[in-house]
């Protein structure tokens, strides 16, 4: 079966999403990510989606239910390289993303998350 990577960097885990998403991916991919948190207790989850050219309101909803159970394991999300068009269509759908930060790029969203897991 197909996975997303799940890449360790010190204590924060890095996914970058490279193929397109569908249903029984995403919950794979939020499996795996609560299991890797768990496991190594990391602080932060950054997931870079800017290979993604199309997110339906199911993926919208997986991003909001990931950063949700990371929140509860005391891992930060944060979602980079949200594509314009993406971005849009999350707003027509109404979906809200409560404790999803963002980040233009990996290295922006990297240096938020180590300020924040200072301040924690």
């Amino acid at each position: 079966m197909e996975r997303i990577p799940i890449l360790q960097m010190g204590e924060f885990l890095l996914v970058t999403i490279q193929v397109d998403m569908h249903d029984q991916l995403a919950l794979r991919l939020q499996d795996d990510l609560t299991d890797r948190i768990s496991r190594t207790s990391a602080r932060g989850v950054l997931i870079d989606i800017s290979a993604l050219d199309m997110v339906d309101s199911f993926i919208g909803r997986m991003i909001a239910q990931i950063a949700s159970l990371s929140r509860l394991m005391d891992a930060q999300t944060m979602v980079v390289g949200m594509q314009p068009a993406v971005a849009i269509t999350l707003v027509e759908l109404g979906l809200d993303l409560p404790g999803v930060s963002t980040a233009l790029n990996v290295e922006r969203g990297m240096h938020v998350l180590r300020q924040r897991t200072l301040r924690s």
